[in-house]
């Protein structure tokens, strides 16, 4: 396992190389798995190996699995119809306040997300009705993550 570090946009990223089939790397990224599809296929030359060329997908692929990874959760698959609530920095959903049908207004605390040793009140951003929660308590989500869809 060969572990790099990574700065995106002032994001720190700690992304470790578990092992690379064919054009499939699988990776962890600060503590979140996933599986990176290459362009091409990594062929050695010479005596030492080429290295990778990673190309992820801005979500991640959330698979049902033991912890810590995260899970999609049952009540929701995909984001619903509606503006999306997206995590503003990599973090740990602590707590969901809202439920699917629930009515919102501005302002109200739709999720809790513990990010950097702080609980941060993740607020909806328009009035409406919740049409999907995406996380659970206790999921790990990215930066960029959605959260929940108002509709």
């Amino acid at each position: 396992m060969k572990t790099y570090k990574y700065k995106v946009e002032g994001v720190e990223y700690a992304v470790n190389i578990e092992e690379v089939e064919g054009n499939v790397a699988k990776v962890t990224v600060n503590d979140v798995p996933f599986e990176v599809e290459l362009t091409e296929r990594i062929r050695p030359t010479g005596s030492a190996p080429k290295k990778p060329v990673v190309i992820a997908t801005p979500e991640p692929k959330q698979a049902a699995a033991p912890a810590p990874q995260p899970a999609a959760p049952a009540s929701a698959g995909a984001p619903g119809a509606g503006k999306k609530v997206i995590a503003p920095l990599p973090g740990t959903i602590t707590s969901v306040e809202v439920a699917v049908g629930q009515t919102v207004k501005t302002g109200d605390t739709v999720i809790v997300l513990e990010a950097m040793k702080m609980q941060n009140n993740i607020e909806a951003e328009c009035d409406g009705t919740v049409t999907s929660v995406c996380v659970n308590k206790g999921d790990s989500v990215m930066e960029g993550a959605v959260l929940v869809t108002i509709g």
